[in-house]
């Protein structure tokens, strides 16, 4: 589904109607993880969460912080369910013999950096990188599972739209309410400028500041005519990210969130790309969703998480 775009406005009549569920999710949420048994595992567990429902930037910050423990000669594999994934059980990720209908879309990128383990159950999921040997564990989501011992946890969170209407689903954008989910929270990753008021953070809370940059590939974007599609939480993003490269956008079109390219969908991208003669572009977790045969007609652009000071990280986690 779109994102409704009352979560990330004023409190409005809209929130006001589901404000009771709203209050029941959390309650839920909240009981979920009061009775849960997490089980500890001896490989260091990172839980890469999120409050919000997608849209934050978890991805690449799970990718940005493999490749940081990687520096260090470190082993690490990441941890997912493998969201719309068919498979069952729990399996290594393999980039060159899976597809994203089997494993998920976010599995199979993050899967050209370093091992990705899927299963529905997380614990099976860490268990079975722990046997392979990691010393870390990433995990790909899962701040709101009570299963696992998670020996630190990140929140991200977008510096433009934040906590949104600070309501909890379907009122607003949250899992669960900012007081309870930040209790738990060692470090606040904000991505990109900051833009939204975020007052009374627990003052325990270690906050770094990242953003989100396209890889230099050498590429002249002023040249020529694009037509750029999206399917994930906030497609535009990734068009302003085209526009801030001089991109000439002779369309834009918004897909949901890891939405099916199927047959139909990229005959009609195909022929608006032709008939506006401009060259099929998208993002980097849409491309791994594209059928084989139709991935050399779309360019795809790689982004990656900076930052601002990476050195913090050594501080904040001491393996």
């Amino acid at each position: 589904m779109k994102t409704p775009k009352f979560w990330y406005e004023p409190p409005s009549w809209k929130a006001s109607i589901f404000l009771p569920l709203g209050l029941l999710y959390n309650l839920f949420s909240s009981l979920r993880l009061k009775f849960g048994k997490p089980k500890k595992f001896n490989c260091f567990t990172i839980c890469v969460g999120n409050l919000n429902i997608g849209g934050t930037g978890k991805t690449p910050a799970t990718i940005a912080l493999a490749q940081h423990f990687q520096a260090r000669q470190l082993n690490v594999h990441i941890v997912s369910r493998g969201y719309k994934g068919q498979f069952r059980g729990t399996f290594l990720v393999n980039p060159k013999k899976h597809k994203s209908d089997q494993v998920g879309d976010e599995p199979l990128l993050m899967s050209e950096f370093t091992p990705v383990w899927v299963s529905k159950k997380r614990k099976n999921g860490i268990a079975a990188a722990e046997r392979a040997g990691a010393q870390i564990v990433l995990l790909d989501d899962g701040y709101q599972d009570p299963s696992i011992n998670k020996d630190f946890s990140f929140v991200v969170v977008d510096g433009k739209n934040g906590f949104g209407n600070k309501k909890c689903i379907p009122a607003g954008p949250l899992r669960e309410s900012i007081n309870q989910g930040l209790k738990r929270c060692d470090a606040l990753i904000i991505v990109g400028k900051l833009e939204y008021k975020f007052n009374d953070l627990p003052k325990s809370i270690k906050i770094m500041h990242a953003r989100l940059e396209p890889l230099q590939t050498g590429m002249d974007w002023t040249d020529g005519k694009y037509l750029a599609f999206a399917g994930i939480a906030d497609p535009n993003k990734f068009f302003a990210t085209l526009d801030s490269l001089g991109a000439n956008l002779v369309d834009c079109v918004a897909l949901n969130d890891h939405q099916k390219l199927n047959r139909k969908i990229l005959r009609r991208l195909e022929r608006d790309a032709l008939t506006a003669e401009a060259q099929l572009v998208t993002t980097e977790k849409d491309a791994v969703r594209l059928p084989t045969n139709f991935r050399n007609k779309v360019i795809s652009v790689p982004v990656r998480m900076i930052f601002d000071n990476e050195s913090e990280l050594e501080h904040l986690i001491k393996i």
